[in-house]
């Protein structure tokens, strides 16, 4: 019944977007065979249904991920010890929901913040964790997890809402899409309460994304909402977030073919070499691979990585080729960074000589795909990659993805 009212809706929704994507493509001019004016084509076919599971981990990998933890292999086997010993997977687990988050951006304590983010990554972990061992007990904490939040949360306020609803709802999305298509037991009264959670408490404060900010805001923000529309079989939301990738990423990693200048946030009133150059941290000379945020400090640098990484991914998934659009560019701040995290000595163009290397666990997706699907050279990224293995979770909206993603091309 559950799966029949589900296909229903999807109808009707294909009825509803069609009229809307024709609009827009024909708007844009459609799309030349070459790809040439792909940040305004349509992404997909209007009829296509959303592949799931799809949220950045398939089908596939999940069943790869099994295969590899039952025969002992690494370093699948070791990724998936970290993660079963990790706080977020004990039996006992425990939510902790709150009607609203409040996230400050300063020094003032938060309500729900970290209790969030760090449940979110807890129904994650038991997803993953039912599709590796198949005990039914984690699918069972997992829901039990997200309906606990989906009973109270109305939404978030301060001046980090953004950020926080982002980070929280790229891992609800993900450990939603893990259950839901692999599980019997999530009753359609608890779905149908996370689904509107999602798009009443999460979905709203995330699609727009944050131009005025720096650029691991916008990224991470639309990571989130591709993940929901694709969870929530929302194509117009999912063509937002593409359109998103595709104005955002060129904004953020800089690539000589761009000119003497960065690229210019769209939107954003920031288009001179100075304002750049102070959007930039005060880097005001560029290379290929360098970021808005390099000369803040290689974390935020990292998140963004991540976020895209994620995007392209999940989009892959749905077989839209986000990363064929972005490889050069991407390959190139792997590369960059990874190199001066490994102890490359800065030249005095690059942040005045001095950078902060504290790139998080955030390589092995955009690794997978571009070494390992495409076999680009990446010697700096496996270098690095390796030395981190396994690459455990950030507390943000990072987690286990040496054990879903490491060689799953």
């Amino acid at each position: 019944m559950a799966a029949r009212v589900r296909r229903r809706r999807q109808r009707v929704l294909v009825l509803f977007v069609a009229p809307l994507l024709v609009a827009l493509a024909a708007a844009c001019g459609g799309g030349d065979s070459d790809g040439s004016d792909t940040r305004t084509a349509a992404a997909r076919p209007l009829d296509q249904a959303f592949e799931h599971p799809g949220v950045l981990v398939s089908k596939a990998q999940l069943a790869r991920v099994r295969a590899h933890v039952r025969a002992r292999e690494q370093p699948w086997f070791t990724a998936y010890e970290q993660m079963r010993k990790s706080k977020y997977a004990a039996d006992d687990y425990t939510a902790r929901p709150y009607a609203v988050v409040e996230c400050p951006p300063d020094t003032r304590p938060g309500r729900g913040c970290v209790e969030e983010r760090e449940d979110a990554l807890a129904a994650y972990t038991h997803a993953l964790l039912w599709n590796i061992t198949g005990e039914r007990a984690h699918a069972e904490k997992a829901v039990q997890i997200m309906d606990a939040w989906s009973k109270v949360i109305t939404g978030h306020t301060e001046d980090n809402a953004g950020l926080q609803t982002g980070w929280a709802a790229s891992s609800w999305a993900r450990a939603a899409e893990a259950v839901r298509y692999t599980y019997d037991g999530w009753t359609d009264g608890q779905l149908l309460r996370f689904e509107r959670m999602l798009r009443n408490a999460y979905l709203p404060q995330v699609k727009d994304g944050s131009v005025e900010r720096n650029g691991n805001w916008d990224l991470v923000m639309a990571d989130a909402t591709m993940s929901m529309a694709v969870f929530l079989d929302d194509h117009p939301t999912f063509e937002k977030a593409v359109q998103h990738f595709r104005t955002r990423v060129p904004a953020y990693f800089y690539l000589e073919s761009d000119g003497k200048l960065p690229v210019s946030p769209a939107g954003s009133d920031i288009d001179s070499a100075a304002e750049l150059k102070k959007y930039w941290f005060g880097q005001g000379t560029y290379a290929d691979g360098l970021s808005q945020e390099t000369c803040r400090n290689f974390k935020h640098a990292s998140y963004s990585l991540a976020a895209t990484s994620h995007m392209a991914e999940t989009a892959w998934h749905q077989g839209v080729d986000l990363y064929g659009e972005v490889k050069d560019r991407l390959r190139a701040a792997f590369e960059f960074h990874s190199k001066y995290q490994l102890g490359a000595t800065a030249p005095d163009w690059l942040c005045g000589g001095k950078v902060e290397r504290d790139m998080g666990p955030d390589t092995e997706v955009g690794l997978n795909h571009l070494r390992g699907r495409l076999k680009l050279e990446m010697p700096q990224t496996e270098k690095y990659t390796k030395e981190q293995r396994p690459e455990g979770t950030d507390g943000l909206f990072v987690a286990w993805e040496t054990l879903t993603h490491a060689d799953s091309a």
